[in-house]
């Protein structure tokens, strides 16, 4: 954490005082890993004067305050899924990033009603499986979303039911902000207000969801499907043998 994170100086429309360090020993197992959380951060537009962008650097400053390694995935040159190998290079930094990543943040623009081709892409590239493993699985992920026009919340929702295909801990709290060419500065600030607060909720809210659920989300999504289907492949093989 840099000097400028720590005293607040990066983040100048919060009141720091009210913004209290996570209470890490109220909230994380016995077996939480040592290392700060891992937080993966994506948006959906490539626009030079990207409003989800500037939401997601947003978020990424809190997240640091809060003690977290934050990394951002530039979707620019990303091809469409299916139209390239999953060597591709883009494609394979997005799923190497899935995988370091304890917790997401995905911040998108609203089009058309919708989120972004964009934002779609990206989820599209992670697998829900990869083998035996499951690349987003039992991770938490926060949700926020920019409009150029009123408040609509279409493109959170639609991220939230892809959060749970992906089966990830998607926290309650979310962020919508309308007009958002009016919420940034020209330096690309976001401009203290309420919506602003709300995106400092989120973030907080994110990462104390990480550290309750980090080292016993293995625990939590140990299905009893799962482990009939194992036992059944288990008996297959030794039966098999047996022949």
């Amino acid at each position: 954490m840099t000097n400028a994170t720590r005293d607040g100086r990066d983040l100048p429309n919060v009141a720091v005082a009210q913004l209290e360090p996570i209470d890490v020993a109220a909230l994380a197992g016995p077996d939480a890993p040592a290392h700060p959380p891992r937080m993966l951060v994506l948006y959906g537009s490539i626009r030079e004067r990207s409003y989800s962008r500037l939401a997601s650097e947003e978020a990424g400053r809190l997240l640091r305050r809060f003690g977290c390694e934050v990394r951002t995935f530039d979707p620019r040159d990303l091809p469409l899924p299916d139209g390239a190998e999953p060597d591709h290079p883009k494609v394979a930094e997005l799923r190497d990033l899935a995988d370091w990543a304890e917790g997401m943040v995905w911040v998108s623009p609203e089009r058309h009603g919708a989120m972004t081709a964009i934002m779609k892409a990206q989820i599209d590239w992670i697998p829900l499986s990869l083998g035996a493993r499951r690349p987003t699985q039992g991770k938490t992920l926060a949700l926020i979303q920019v409009s150029g026009g009123s408040q609509s919340f279409n493109a959170v929702n639609q991220m939230r039911i892809l959060g749970r295909w992906m089966r990830m801990i998607t926290i309650p709290n979310q962020s919508s902000v309308p007009k958002a060419f009016l919420e940034f500065d020209e330096a690309g600030r976001m401009k203290p207000s309420s919506l602003y607060d709300r995106i400092v909720d989120v973030c907080e809210e994110l990462v104390k969801f990480t550290h309750l659920t980090r080292g016993r989300s293995g625990y939590l999504t140990d299905r009893y499907s799962e482990r009939i289907e194992s036992a059944q492949a288990l008996m297959a093989r030794v039966n098999q043998s047996e022949l």
